[in-house]
Protein backbone atom coordinates (compact mmCIF):
# COMPACT_ATOMS: atom_id res chain seq x y z
CA UNK A 1 0.00 0.00 0.00
CA UNK A 2 1.65 2.89 -0.79
CA UNK A 3 1.25 6.47 0.77
CA UNK A 4 -0.99 9.11 -1.11
CA UNK A 5 -0.34 13.27 -1.09
CA UNK A 6 -2.18 16.02 -2.13
CA UNK A 7 -0.10 18.49 -3.66
CA UNK A 8 -0.49 22.21 -5.39
CA UNK A 9 1.07 22.28 -8.73
CA UNK A 10 0.72 25.46 -10.70
CA UNK A 11 -2.26 26.39 -9.08
CA UNK A 12 -4.30 22.69 -9.50
CA UNK A 13 -4.29 20.03 -7.19
CA UNK A 14 -3.70 16.78 -7.64
CA UNK A 15 -3.00 13.38 -5.40
CA UNK A 16 0.03 11.68 -6.19
CA UNK A 17 1.59 8.56 -4.62
CA UNK A 18 5.15 9.07 -1.99
CA UNK A 19 7.15 7.37 -4.61
CA UNK A 20 5.75 10.06 -7.72
CA UNK A 21 6.11 12.87 -5.15
CA UNK A 22 9.92 12.03 -4.30
CA UNK A 23 11.09 11.92 -7.64
CA UNK A 24 9.11 15.17 -8.77
CA UNK A 25 10.69 16.99 -5.50
CA UNK A 26 13.89 16.08 -6.32
CA UNK A 27 13.87 16.92 -10.14
CA UNK A 28 12.11 20.37 -9.19
CA UNK A 29 15.38 20.80 -6.29
CA UNK A 30 17.69 19.84 -9.23
CA UNK A 31 16.24 22.21 -11.84
CA UNK A 32 16.68 24.96 -8.92
CA UNK A 33 20.29 23.94 -7.93
CA UNK A 34 21.17 24.29 -11.52
CA UNK A 35 20.09 27.70 -11.79
CA UNK A 36 21.55 28.81 -8.01
CA UNK A 37 24.68 30.66 -9.75
CA UNK A 38 22.18 33.22 -11.42
CA UNK A 39 19.33 34.01 -9.67
CA UNK A 40 17.94 36.73 -12.64
CA UNK A 41 14.26 35.79 -12.88
CA UNK A 42 14.83 32.22 -10.99
CA UNK A 43 11.69 32.26 -9.67
CA UNK A 44 9.70 32.73 -12.70
CA UNK A 45 11.38 30.46 -14.20
CA UNK A 46 10.97 27.68 -11.39
CA UNK A 47 6.89 28.48 -11.27
CA UNK A 48 6.39 28.47 -14.80
CA UNK A 49 8.22 25.22 -15.05
CA UNK A 50 5.80 23.79 -12.28
CA UNK A 51 2.87 25.28 -14.56
CA UNK A 52 4.14 23.08 -17.67
CA UNK A 53 4.19 20.58 -15.35
CA UNK A 54 0.88 20.76 -14.06
CA UNK A 55 -0.41 21.47 -17.67
CA UNK A 56 0.92 18.17 -18.78
CA UNK A 57 -0.24 16.41 -15.24
CA UNK A 58 -3.75 17.54 -16.29
CA UNK A 59 -4.20 16.09 -19.88
CA UNK A 60 -2.88 12.59 -18.25
CA UNK A 61 -5.16 12.38 -15.43
CA UNK A 62 -8.75 12.62 -16.76
CA UNK A 63 -10.24 12.10 -13.14
CA UNK A 64 -10.01 13.93 -10.19
CA UNK A 65 -9.87 10.61 -8.43
CA UNK A 66 -7.03 9.82 -10.45
CA UNK A 67 -3.50 8.96 -8.39
CA UNK A 68 -0.34 10.39 -9.85
CA UNK A 69 2.31 7.59 -9.98
CA UNK A 70 5.75 7.48 -10.96
CA UNK A 71 5.42 6.66 -14.29
CA UNK A 72 3.31 9.72 -15.29
CA UNK A 73 6.49 11.77 -13.26
CA UNK A 74 8.89 9.95 -15.81
CA UNK A 75 6.81 10.40 -18.82
CA UNK A 76 6.91 14.48 -17.63
CA UNK A 77 10.29 14.26 -17.16
CA UNK A 78 11.27 13.08 -20.65
CA UNK A 79 8.94 15.65 -22.19
CA UNK A 80 10.45 18.57 -20.48
CA UNK A 81 13.93 17.23 -20.25
CA UNK A 82 16.76 17.43 -17.39
CA UNK A 83 19.02 20.11 -16.16
CA UNK A 84 22.41 19.34 -17.48
CA UNK A 85 24.28 18.58 -14.05
CA UNK A 86 21.26 16.56 -12.92
CA UNK A 87 22.53 13.16 -14.10
CA UNK A 88 25.66 13.91 -11.99
CA UNK A 89 24.02 15.41 -8.98
CA UNK A 90 21.55 12.57 -8.72
CA UNK A 91 22.43 9.14 -10.01
CA UNK A 92 18.55 7.97 -9.11
CA UNK A 93 17.51 8.81 -12.63
CA UNK A 94 19.10 6.50 -15.66
CA UNK A 95 19.80 7.61 -18.84
CA UNK A 96 16.69 6.07 -20.56
CA UNK A 97 14.51 8.43 -18.59
CA UNK A 98 15.65 11.10 -20.68
CA UNK A 99 13.40 11.30 -24.08
CA UNK A 100 14.15 12.48 -26.91
CA UNK A 101 11.34 14.00 -27.37
CA UNK A 102 12.98 17.18 -25.60
CA UNK A 103 14.86 17.74 -28.83
CA UNK A 104 11.43 17.35 -31.23
CA UNK A 105 9.59 20.81 -32.28
CA UNK A 106 6.64 20.09 -30.86
CA UNK A 107 3.46 21.87 -33.12
CA UNK A 108 2.57 25.31 -32.86
CA UNK A 109 -0.50 27.12 -31.55
CA UNK A 110 -2.06 29.63 -32.80
CA UNK A 111 -2.02 32.80 -29.58
CA UNK A 112 -2.36 36.63 -29.67
CA UNK A 113 0.56 37.90 -29.45
CA UNK A 114 0.82 40.57 -26.77
CA UNK A 115 4.50 41.72 -26.64
CA UNK A 116 4.09 42.57 -30.44
CA UNK A 117 0.44 43.96 -31.30
CA UNK A 118 -0.63 47.28 -32.50
CA UNK A 119 -4.08 46.18 -31.25
CA UNK A 120 -4.55 43.06 -30.03
CA UNK A 121 -1.77 41.24 -31.17
CA UNK A 122 -3.62 38.96 -33.49
CA UNK A 123 -1.68 39.70 -36.70
CA UNK A 124 1.47 38.85 -34.66
CA UNK A 125 0.20 35.67 -33.65
CA UNK A 126 -0.81 34.58 -36.92
CA UNK A 127 2.35 35.69 -38.40
CA UNK A 128 4.03 33.46 -35.56
CA UNK A 129 1.96 30.65 -36.41
CA UNK A 130 2.85 31.18 -40.42
CA UNK A 131 6.36 31.92 -39.58
CA UNK A 132 6.21 35.12 -42.21
CA UNK A 133 6.81 38.99 -41.32
CA UNK A 134 4.30 40.80 -39.04
CA UNK A 135 3.58 43.42 -41.96
CA UNK A 136 2.43 41.12 -44.75
CA UNK A 137 -0.68 40.14 -41.98
CA UNK A 138 -1.39 43.75 -40.98
CA UNK A 139 -1.61 44.75 -44.91
CA UNK A 140 -3.86 41.64 -45.55
CA UNK A 141 -6.18 42.51 -42.56
CA UNK A 142 -6.05 46.37 -43.95
CA UNK A 143 -6.82 45.05 -47.71
CA UNK A 144 -9.89 42.80 -46.35
CA UNK A 145 -10.84 45.78 -44.22
CA UNK A 146 -10.66 48.72 -47.36
CA UNK A 147 -11.31 46.44 -50.39
CA UNK A 148 -14.08 43.61 -48.94
CA UNK A 149 -15.13 45.48 -46.05
CA UNK A 150 -14.64 42.46 -44.15
CA UNK A 151 -11.47 42.70 -42.07
CA UNK A 152 -12.54 44.59 -39.15
CA UNK A 153 -14.88 42.13 -38.59
CA UNK A 154 -12.41 38.98 -39.33
CA UNK A 155 -10.32 40.82 -36.54
CA UNK A 156 -12.46 41.27 -34.08
CA UNK A 157 -13.10 37.41 -34.40
CA UNK A 158 -9.85 36.44 -34.15
CA UNK A 159 -9.20 38.92 -31.54
CA UNK A 160 -12.29 37.48 -29.25
CA UNK A 161 -11.32 33.64 -29.88
CA UNK A 162 -7.93 33.42 -29.53
CA UNK A 163 -6.08 33.25 -26.32
CA UNK A 164 -3.42 35.81 -25.64
CA UNK A 165 0.05 34.26 -25.01
CA UNK A 166 0.97 35.04 -21.29
CA UNK A 167 2.81 32.64 -20.17
CA UNK A 168 6.50 31.49 -20.87
CA UNK A 169 5.18 28.21 -22.19
CA UNK A 170 2.46 29.31 -24.26
CA UNK A 171 5.03 32.02 -25.78
CA UNK A 172 7.28 29.07 -26.96
CA UNK A 173 4.14 27.21 -28.14
CA UNK A 174 3.13 30.21 -29.65
CA UNK A 175 6.58 30.07 -31.63
CA UNK A 176 6.38 26.12 -32.21
CA UNK A 177 9.35 25.89 -29.76
CA UNK A 178 9.53 22.69 -27.42
CA UNK A 179 8.00 23.61 -24.05
CA UNK A 180 11.34 22.68 -21.55
CA UNK A 181 13.20 23.63 -19.03
CA UNK A 182 15.66 24.87 -21.28
CA UNK A 183 13.64 27.39 -23.73
CA UNK A 184 11.79 28.11 -20.76
CA UNK A 185 14.88 29.48 -19.41
CA UNK A 186 16.19 30.87 -22.48
CA UNK A 187 12.60 32.82 -23.23
CA UNK A 188 12.73 34.41 -19.56
CA UNK A 189 16.24 35.73 -19.75
CA UNK A 190 15.69 37.25 -22.93
CA UNK A 191 12.94 39.04 -21.70
CA UNK A 192 14.83 40.19 -18.65
CA UNK A 193 17.45 41.02 -20.97
CA UNK A 194 15.02 43.33 -23.55
CA UNK A 195 13.58 44.91 -20.34
CA UNK A 196 17.11 45.61 -19.09
CA UNK A 197 18.20 47.13 -22.25
CA UNK A 198 14.56 49.02 -22.51
CA UNK A 199 15.56 50.53 -19.03
CA UNK A 200 19.15 51.46 -20.40
CA UNK A 201 17.76 53.15 -23.52
CA UNK A 202 15.36 54.76 -21.65
CA UNK A 203 17.73 55.98 -18.93
CA UNK A 204 20.37 57.02 -21.51
CA UNK A 205 17.68 59.31 -23.34
CA UNK A 206 16.41 60.68 -20.38
CA UNK A 207 20.03 61.57 -19.29
CA UNK A 208 20.28 63.22 -22.77
CA UNK A 209 17.41 64.96 -22.62
CA UNK A 210 18.42 66.33 -19.13
CA UNK A 211 21.55 67.78 -20.43
CA UNK A 212 20.45 68.90 -23.41
CA UNK A 213 17.87 71.18 -21.01
CA UNK A 214 20.58 72.14 -18.73
CA UNK A 215 22.91 73.44 -21.71
CA UNK A 216 19.68 75.11 -23.25
CA UNK A 217 19.56 76.80 -19.89
CA UNK A 218 23.13 77.93 -19.51
CA UNK A 219 22.94 79.47 -22.87
CA UNK A 220 20.09 81.46 -22.06
CA UNK A 221 21.49 82.57 -18.97
CA UNK A 222 24.67 83.33 -20.55
CA UNK A 223 22.68 85.85 -22.95
CA UNK A 224 21.85 88.18 -19.71
CA UNK A 225 25.41 89.35 -20.33
CA UNK A 226 26.09 91.56 -23.69
CA UNK A 227 29.64 92.34 -23.17
CA UNK A 228 29.93 88.33 -24.73
CA UNK A 229 26.82 87.01 -26.30
CA UNK A 230 24.65 89.00 -28.46
CA UNK A 231 21.25 89.62 -27.13
CA UNK A 232 18.06 87.49 -28.55
CA UNK A 233 15.51 89.09 -29.36
CA UNK A 234 13.39 85.84 -29.01
CA UNK A 235 12.69 86.08 -33.13
CA UNK A 236 14.98 83.30 -33.59
CA UNK A 237 13.97 81.05 -31.48
CA UNK A 238 9.83 81.99 -33.01
CA UNK A 239 11.33 80.73 -36.33
CA UNK A 240 12.78 77.92 -35.31
CA UNK A 241 9.65 76.34 -33.82
CA UNK A 242 7.91 77.48 -36.66
CA UNK A 243 10.19 75.71 -39.07
CA UNK A 244 10.12 72.60 -36.77
CA UNK A 245 6.26 72.55 -36.82
CA UNK A 246 6.33 72.49 -40.52
CA UNK A 247 8.86 69.56 -40.41
CA UNK A 248 6.83 67.60 -38.04
CA UNK A 249 3.69 68.41 -40.55
CA UNK A 250 5.23 67.85 -43.63
CA UNK A 251 6.66 64.21 -41.77
CA UNK A 252 2.82 63.43 -40.77
CA UNK A 253 1.66 64.26 -44.77
CA UNK A 254 4.16 62.26 -46.05
CA UNK A 255 3.11 58.68 -44.01
CA UNK A 256 0.05 59.76 -44.75
CA UNK A 257 0.65 60.17 -48.29
CA UNK A 258 2.49 56.36 -48.01
CA UNK A 259 -0.41 55.00 -45.77
CA UNK A 260 -2.77 55.88 -49.15
CA UNK A 261 0.34 54.78 -52.17
CA UNK A 262 0.17 51.19 -50.30
CA UNK A 263 -3.72 50.51 -49.85
CA UNK A 264 -4.78 51.61 -53.53
CA UNK A 265 -1.82 49.49 -55.08
CA UNK A 266 -2.74 46.86 -52.49
CA UNK A 267 -6.04 46.99 -53.73
CA UNK A 268 -5.55 47.54 -57.58
CA UNK A 269 -2.76 44.57 -57.22
CA UNK A 270 -5.47 42.23 -55.41
CA UNK A 271 -8.12 43.31 -57.92
CA UNK A 272 -5.87 42.44 -60.94
CA UNK A 273 -4.66 39.20 -59.31
CA UNK A 274 -8.41 37.50 -58.54
CA UNK A 275 -9.68 39.18 -62.60
CA UNK A 276 -6.55 37.41 -64.10
CA UNK A 277 -7.13 34.41 -62.14
CA UNK A 278 -10.92 34.40 -63.09
CA UNK A 279 -10.51 35.82 -67.13
CA UNK A 280 -7.90 32.19 -67.26
CA UNK A 281 -10.19 30.17 -65.33
CA UNK A 282 -12.43 30.91 -67.77
CA UNK A 283 -9.98 30.73 -70.74
CA UNK A 284 -9.16 27.86 -69.94
CA UNK A 285 -12.99 26.13 -69.45
CA UNK A 286 -13.39 27.35 -72.76
CA UNK A 287 -16.53 30.00 -71.30
CA UNK A 288 -16.94 33.37 -72.55
CA UNK A 289 -20.59 35.05 -73.19
CA UNK A 290 -21.69 37.58 -70.31
CA UNK A 291 -18.81 35.83 -67.90
CA UNK A 292 -16.23 38.07 -69.25
CA UNK A 293 -16.90 41.26 -70.46
CA UNK A 294 -13.32 42.38 -72.40
CA UNK A 295 -12.89 45.81 -73.87
CA UNK A 296 -14.23 47.23 -76.89
CA UNK A 297 -10.62 46.98 -78.96
CA UNK A 298 -10.53 43.37 -77.74
CA UNK A 299 -13.34 42.00 -80.49
CA UNK A 300 -11.99 41.54 -83.71
CA UNK A 301 -8.50 41.94 -82.80
CA UNK A 302 -5.75 39.94 -84.56
CA UNK A 303 -3.65 39.22 -81.37
CA UNK A 304 -5.45 36.32 -79.21
CA UNK A 305 -7.40 37.39 -76.33
CA UNK A 306 -4.72 36.15 -73.84
CA UNK A 307 -2.19 37.98 -74.92
CA UNK A 308 -4.04 41.39 -74.77
CA UNK A 309 -5.22 40.32 -71.08
CA UNK A 310 -1.99 40.06 -69.71
CA UNK A 311 -0.54 42.88 -71.80
CA UNK A 312 -3.76 44.97 -69.82
CA UNK A 313 -2.61 43.76 -66.38
CA UNK A 314 0.69 44.36 -67.06
CA UNK A 315 -0.11 47.89 -68.16
CA UNK A 316 -2.07 48.68 -65.31
CA UNK A 317 -0.49 46.50 -62.74
CA UNK A 318 3.44 47.63 -63.01
CA UNK A 319 3.01 51.44 -62.10
CA UNK A 320 1.18 50.21 -59.30
CA UNK A 321 3.76 47.92 -57.91
CA UNK A 322 5.83 50.46 -58.47
CA UNK A 323 3.64 53.10 -55.99
CA UNK A 324 3.65 50.17 -53.40
CA UNK A 325 6.89 49.67 -53.09
CA UNK A 326 7.38 53.35 -53.15
CA UNK A 327 4.76 53.60 -50.51
CA UNK A 328 6.43 50.72 -47.76
CA UNK A 329 9.85 52.89 -48.38
CA UNK A 330 7.81 55.97 -47.23
CA UNK A 331 6.38 54.27 -44.22
CA UNK A 332 9.65 52.15 -43.23
CA UNK A 333 13.41 53.13 -44.20
CA UNK A 334 13.93 49.13 -44.20
CA UNK A 335 12.38 48.78 -46.94
CA UNK A 336 15.17 48.36 -50.04
CA UNK A 337 14.47 50.05 -53.40
CA UNK A 338 14.21 48.02 -56.69
CA UNK A 339 17.58 47.26 -58.16
CA UNK A 340 18.56 48.89 -61.45
CA UNK A 341 18.33 45.33 -63.54
CA UNK A 342 14.71 44.69 -61.91
CA UNK A 343 13.95 48.59 -62.90
CA UNK A 344 15.04 48.21 -66.25
CA UNK A 345 13.44 44.95 -66.69
CA UNK A 346 9.85 45.72 -64.91
CA UNK A 347 10.28 49.13 -67.74
CA UNK A 348 10.89 47.02 -70.94
CA UNK A 349 7.96 44.48 -70.66
CA UNK A 350 5.77 47.16 -69.54
CA UNK A 351 6.49 49.09 -73.03
CA UNK A 352 5.92 45.97 -74.78
CA UNK A 353 2.54 45.64 -73.13
CA UNK A 354 1.83 49.44 -74.26
CA UNK A 355 2.97 49.11 -78.03
CA UNK A 356 0.58 45.76 -77.70
CA UNK A 357 -1.71 48.05 -76.91
CA UNK A 358 -1.26 50.81 -78.92
CA UNK A 359 -1.38 48.13 -81.95
CA UNK A 360 -4.75 46.96 -80.71
CA UNK A 361 -6.33 50.36 -80.68
CA UNK A 362 -5.00 51.41 -83.56
CA UNK A 363 -6.40 47.96 -85.40
CA UNK A 364 -10.08 48.55 -83.78
CA UNK A 365 -9.58 52.53 -85.03
CA UNK A 366 -9.17 51.63 -88.78
CA UNK A 367 -11.93 48.76 -88.50
CA UNK A 368 -14.70 51.72 -87.85
CA UNK A 369 -12.71 54.16 -90.21
CA UNK A 370 -15.33 53.54 -92.75
CA UNK A 371 -19.15 53.07 -93.23
CA UNK A 372 -20.89 50.79 -95.34
CA UNK A 373 -24.35 49.42 -95.99
CA UNK A 374 -26.04 46.99 -98.07
CA UNK A 375 -29.92 47.60 -99.22
CA UNK A 376 -32.30 45.00 -100.17
CA UNK A 377 -35.65 45.52 -101.89
CA UNK A 378 -38.78 43.25 -101.75
CA UNK A 379 -42.17 43.98 -103.50
CA UNK A 380 -45.13 44.11 -101.28
CA UNK A 381 -48.29 42.57 -103.16
CA UNK A 382 -51.37 45.09 -101.53
CA UNK A 383 -54.23 46.12 -103.72
CA UNK A 384 -55.72 49.19 -103.23
CA UNK A 385 -58.95 47.69 -101.61
CA UNK A 386 -56.86 45.91 -98.98
CA UNK A 387 -54.95 47.22 -95.89
CA UNK A 388 -51.02 46.55 -95.27
CA UNK A 389 -50.97 45.25 -91.68
CA UNK A 390 -47.48 45.78 -90.28
CA UNK A 391 -45.84 44.06 -87.09
CA UNK A 392 -42.79 43.93 -85.18
CA UNK A 393 -42.04 40.95 -83.54
CA UNK A 394 -39.15 39.51 -81.02
CA UNK A 395 -37.98 36.13 -80.75
CA UNK A 396 -38.42 35.65 -76.67
CA UNK A 397 -36.75 31.81 -77.16
CA UNK A 398 -33.33 33.79 -78.43
CA UNK A 399 -33.81 36.32 -75.92
CA UNK A 400 -36.73 37.62 -73.79
CA UNK A 401 -37.28 40.89 -73.37
CA UNK A 402 -40.97 42.25 -71.14
CA UNK A 403 -40.82 45.34 -73.24
CA UNK A 404 -39.32 45.31 -76.80
CA UNK A 405 -38.38 48.79 -78.26
CA UNK A 406 -35.64 50.39 -80.56
CA UNK A 407 -32.57 50.26 -78.08
CA UNK A 408 -28.75 51.20 -78.87
CA UNK A 409 -26.01 48.83 -78.00
CA UNK A 410 -25.81 44.96 -78.51
CA UNK A 411 -25.89 42.08 -75.97
CA UNK A 412 -23.67 38.89 -76.56
CA UNK A 413 -26.05 35.32 -76.45
CA UNK A 414 -25.99 32.06 -77.87
CA UNK A 415 -27.80 31.31 -81.07
CA UNK A 416 -27.69 28.06 -83.09
CA UNK A 417 -24.69 26.88 -80.60
CA UNK A 418 -22.23 29.74 -81.17
CA UNK A 419 -21.73 32.87 -79.32
CA UNK A 420 -23.52 36.29 -81.63
CA UNK A 421 -24.60 39.53 -81.10
CA UNK A 422 -27.74 40.43 -80.95
CA UNK A 423 -29.46 44.42 -81.21
CA UNK A 424 -32.89 46.33 -81.01
CA UNK A 425 -31.15 49.05 -83.24
CA UNK A 426 -34.27 48.24 -86.12
CA UNK A 427 -35.62 51.60 -87.86
CA UNK A 428 -39.51 51.74 -88.93
CA UNK A 429 -39.87 54.46 -92.71
CA UNK A 430 -43.03 55.01 -94.07
CA UNK A 431 -42.63 56.96 -97.14
CA UNK A 432 -45.08 57.76 -100.66
CA UNK A 433 -43.85 55.79 -103.19
CA UNK A 434 -43.29 57.36 -107.09
CA UNK A 435 -43.98 54.39 -108.49
CA UNK A 436 -47.70 52.40 -108.78
CA UNK A 437 -46.64 49.79 -106.58
CA UNK A 438 -45.70 49.16 -102.53
CA UNK A 439 -42.59 47.73 -102.10
CA UNK A 440 -39.71 47.83 -98.98
CA UNK A 441 -36.22 48.56 -98.79
CA UNK A 442 -34.18 47.02 -96.09
CA UNK A 443 -30.80 48.54 -95.50
CA UNK A 444 -28.52 47.10 -93.04
CA UNK A 445 -25.21 49.43 -91.93
CA UNK A 446 -22.19 48.63 -90.43
CA UNK A 447 -18.43 49.68 -90.36
CA UNK A 448 -15.26 48.24 -91.56
CA UNK A 449 -11.09 48.80 -91.96
CA UNK A 450 -12.62 50.80 -96.03
CA UNK A 451 -15.48 50.84 -97.90
CA UNK A 452 -15.61 47.32 -99.34
CA UNK A 453 -15.05 45.53 -95.33
CA UNK A 454 -17.74 48.07 -94.49
CA UNK A 455 -20.09 46.24 -97.06
CA UNK A 456 -19.11 43.26 -96.69
CA UNK A 457 -19.80 43.22 -92.32
CA UNK A 458 -23.36 44.86 -93.31
CA UNK A 459 -24.10 42.18 -95.52
CA UNK A 460 -23.76 39.42 -93.48
CA UNK A 461 -26.19 41.34 -90.88
CA UNK A 462 -28.99 38.39 -89.95
CA UNK A 463 -32.22 40.42 -90.28
CA UNK A 464 -35.75 38.37 -90.89
CA UNK A 465 -39.42 39.35 -92.31
CA UNK A 466 -41.92 37.34 -93.84
CA UNK A 467 -45.36 38.62 -95.46
CA UNK A 468 -48.46 36.66 -95.09
CA UNK A 469 -50.86 37.91 -97.70
CA UNK A 470 -51.59 41.65 -96.54
CA UNK A 471 -49.78 41.21 -93.07
CA UNK A 472 -45.70 42.29 -93.03
CA UNK A 473 -44.31 41.30 -89.91
CA UNK A 474 -40.74 42.25 -88.78
CA UNK A 475 -38.74 41.20 -86.70
CA UNK A 476 -37.60 43.23 -83.80
CA UNK A 477 -33.64 42.49 -83.92
CA UNK A 478 -30.69 41.26 -85.87
CA UNK A 479 -27.98 39.25 -85.31
CA UNK A 480 -24.57 40.30 -85.96
CA UNK A 481 -20.75 38.31 -85.95
CA UNK A 482 -19.47 38.51 -82.21
CA UNK A 483 -16.40 40.12 -83.38
CA UNK A 484 -18.84 43.19 -84.92
CA UNK A 485 -20.14 43.66 -80.78
CA UNK A 486 -19.21 47.29 -80.86
CA UNK A 487 -19.62 48.39 -84.33
CA UNK A 488 -22.53 50.80 -85.24
CA UNK A 489 -24.60 48.81 -86.67
CA UNK A 490 -27.78 49.54 -87.30
CA UNK A 491 -30.86 47.98 -89.78
CA UNK A 492 -33.92 50.45 -91.13
CA UNK A 493 -36.82 49.05 -93.31
CA UNK A 494 -38.52 51.84 -95.59
CA UNK A 495 -41.69 51.04 -96.59
CA UNK A 496 -42.77 52.45 -99.79
CA UNK A 497 -46.77 53.04 -100.08
CA UNK A 498 -48.40 54.71 -103.52
CA UNK A 499 -51.52 56.70 -103.22
CA UNK A 500 -54.68 55.66 -101.50
CA UNK A 501 -53.31 52.84 -100.16
CA UNK A 502 -54.13 51.75 -96.76
CA UNK A 503 -52.14 50.55 -93.69
CA UNK A 504 -53.02 49.63 -90.07
CA UNK A 505 -49.83 50.38 -87.74
CA UNK A 506 -49.77 47.58 -85.09
CA UNK A 507 -49.17 48.16 -81.57
CA UNK A 508 -45.70 46.74 -81.36
CA UNK A 509 -44.39 49.56 -83.76
CA UNK A 510 -44.51 52.08 -81.92
CA UNK A 511 -41.11 52.06 -80.69
CA UNK A 512 -39.57 51.93 -83.79
CA UNK A 513 -41.13 54.45 -85.97
CA UNK A 514 -38.45 56.62 -87.41
CA UNK A 515 -39.12 59.01 -90.59
CA UNK A 516 -43.07 58.69 -90.92
CA UNK A 517 -44.96 62.01 -91.58
CA UNK A 518 -48.49 62.46 -90.91
CA UNK A 519 -51.20 64.99 -91.55
CA UNK A 520 -52.65 65.01 -87.91
CA UNK A 521 -49.08 66.24 -86.97
CA UNK A 522 -49.12 63.33 -84.76
CA UNK A 523 -46.40 62.13 -82.51
CA UNK A 524 -45.10 58.84 -83.96
CA UNK A 525 -45.50 56.99 -80.64
CA UNK A 526 -49.33 58.08 -81.32
CA UNK A 527 -49.53 56.75 -84.53
CA UNK A 528 -50.06 52.90 -83.39
CA UNK A 529 -52.16 51.56 -83.19
CA UNK A 530 -54.40 53.32 -86.16
CA UNK A 531 -55.31 52.82 -89.58
CA UNK A 532 -54.07 55.16 -91.93
CA UNK A 533 -54.00 56.50 -96.17
CA UNK A 534 -51.06 57.53 -98.10
CA UNK A 535 -52.51 60.61 -99.65
CA UNK A 536 -50.59 62.56 -102.62
CA UNK A 537 -47.60 63.71 -99.47
CA UNK A 538 -48.45 62.27 -96.11
CA UNK A 539 -50.12 59.72 -94.24
CA UNK A 540 -53.45 60.25 -93.06
CA UNK A 541 -55.40 59.20 -90.05
CA UNK A 542 -58.78 57.63 -90.83
CA UNK A 543 -59.81 56.49 -87.41
CA UNK A 544 -58.38 58.98 -84.99
CA UNK A 545 -60.58 61.39 -83.21
CA UNK A 546 -60.38 65.39 -83.35
CA UNK A 547 -58.71 65.27 -80.05
CA UNK A 548 -56.10 62.89 -81.27
CA UNK A 549 -55.70 64.89 -84.28
CA UNK A 550 -54.77 68.19 -82.69
CA UNK A 551 -51.33 68.45 -81.68
CA UNK A 552 -50.02 67.74 -78.51
CA UNK A 553 -48.51 71.16 -78.17
CA UNK A 554 -51.79 72.77 -78.20
CA UNK A 555 -53.40 70.23 -76.06
CA UNK A 556 -51.09 71.52 -73.56
CA UNK A 557 -51.98 74.80 -74.19
CA UNK A 558 -55.42 74.37 -73.50
CA UNK A 559 -55.16 72.62 -70.53
CA UNK A 560 -53.07 74.58 -69.13
CA UNK A 561 -55.85 77.90 -69.70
Amino acid sequence: MNKTININLGGFFFHIDEAAYQKLKRYLESISRSLSNDSQGKNEIIADIEARISELLSEKITDARQVVNESDIEDIIGIMGQPEDYAEAEEGYSEASYSYETNKKSGKKLFRDGDDKFLGGVASGIAHYFNIDVIWIRLAMLALFFGAGVGIIVYLIFWILLPEAKTTAEKLQMEGEPVNIDNIEKKIREEFTNVSENVKDFANNASEKIKNGANEFSEKMSSNFPVKRKKNNGLQDFLDTIGKIFLMFFKIIGKFIGIILVFVAAAVILSLIIGGFSVGSFEILNINGEFINYPDFFFGASLPKWLLTLSLFILIGIPFVILFVLGLRILSSNVKQLTKTTSLSLLGIWLVALIIMIFTGIEFGTKHAKKGKFIHKTDLYVSPKDTLTVKIVNDDLLFYQENVRRRYGKERIEANGETVAYSNDVNLNIKKSTKDKAYAVIQKKSNGRSRIDANNSAEKIIYNYKLNDNELILDAFFLSDIGNIYKDEEVTITIYLPETTNIYLDESVKYFLNDVKNSSKMYKRDMAPHYFIMTNQKLKCTDCSNKIDEPKAKQRIKKSI
